[in-house]
């Protein structure tokens, strides 16, 4: 059937329905294997490209930015205005004091120096879609499912997170703005201070989708469909992966 075409979320970008996760670059591949993915996903129509100022994964301080890097090498080569960029600033739920020393708030000052800092990497003078890699608050992580009061902590206020974004925007150094691993109670309060306080609304959430992660069919896609705000779903593989490793073992 070959690569579809959609509009991401309100916002005025088409883009594939394939997208290009970039996580094992400068960790499992190389820039050369790196750059030979990035060119053959291209050819075959793929515009849309997802990257993180923390990859690759696992995150360490020795591999940190390198993903970045990579992809920037490879964008100041091609068409950028045929590629939808997309990467994320790290939140503060992980710890990673190596990226920007550790000052991960969702604030102006924090968000400012993400962006900057991943438009030098990755060679570009805007980022098509800047995501919120996790939440900042206090939720269920990677895996978890049981919300726990126990582990509350302050957290920047969702109005400043989007007056911060906004001010990008305007600047022209982000397009679209997106989350990644939220929550319904997150989502709910970025689209209500979008709406009450006129800034930019998310157009995107970035959580995993697969056979055995459906978590988003039960308590998102409601929401989806009603905001108009798409799933980029990840590891939309793991279950294939998963199969093909028992079967190894077995």
């Amino acid at each position: 059937m070959g690569i579809q075409y959609n509009q991401l979320g309100d916002s005025d970008l088409k883009v594939s329905n394939i997208c290009l996760g970039t996580m094992t670059f400068g960790q499992q591949n190389t820039e050369k294997e790196a750059h030979q993915q990035l060119d053959y996903a291209f050819s075959q129509g793929v515009n849309f490209i997802d990257t993180a100022e923390m990859y690759p994964v696992p995150p360490r301080a020795d591999t940190a930015f390198s993903t970045e890097n990579i992809v920037g090498s490879w964008v100041e080569k091609n068409s950028r205005d045929k590629i939808i960029l997309a990467t994320k600033a790290a939140g503060s739920a992980r710890g990673m004091p190596w990226v920007r020393e550790g000052n991960h708030a969702f604030n102006r000052t924090n968000l400012r120096s993400a962006v900057e800092g991943s438009l030098k990497r990755l060679k570009t003078d805007y980022i098509d879609l800047y995501q919120l890699h996790w939440p900042e608050r206090n939720t269920p992580m990677f895996g978890q499912y049981l919300f726990d009061p126990e582990q509350e902590r302050e957290y920047t206020a969702f109005a400043e997170t989007l007056e911060a974004l906004g001010e990008l925007i305007k600047e022209g150094k982000i397009r679209h703005i997106g989350l990644s691993n939220e929550w319904p109670w997150g989502l709910m309060q970025f689209l209500n201070a979008s709406e009450r306080e006129s800034l930019p609304k998310v157009v995107s959430m970035q959580n995993a989708y697969n056979l055995i992660n459906r978590t988003y069919d039960s308590s998102l896609r409601e929401m989806s469909y009603r905001e108009n705000v798409s799933l980029l779903a990840y590891s939309p593989l793991l279950l294939a992966m998963f199969i093909k490793t028992a079967k190894f073992y077995h």
